[in-house]
């Protein structure tokens, strides 16, 4: 399965700046879909009202999904890949 990466920074309610990727499929392309993943990460994170649009998230490149990334966009349409500050 090839994936589409969405490098993303959003800064978090204390101020400082959580750094993820959004693992979509490579036919997916709207970045409204893309946000609301986004969001409904931000969510689980208890930084949800945070602002994510194309200025905060942006297509990367394209490759091909490992067999774990690619079971859990099976299951819920999308992943996440924790960079820095998610914690």
């Amino acid at each position: 399965m090839k994936i589409a990466v969405w490098d993303t920074y959003v800064t978090k309610k204390d101020g400082t700046v959580m750094h993820f990727d959004i693992l979509v499929p490579d036919h997916i392309n709207d970045t409204k879909t893309i946000f609301e993943h986004g969001q409904n990460y931000l969510v689980q994170k208890g930084q949800q009202g945070q602002a994510l649009t194309a200025k905060e998230c942006n297509l990367c490149h394209m490759e091909e999904a490992t067999p774990d990334i690619k079971n859990k966009i099976d299951q819920k349409g999308y992943d996440i890949i924790e960079m820095e500050g998610c914690n």
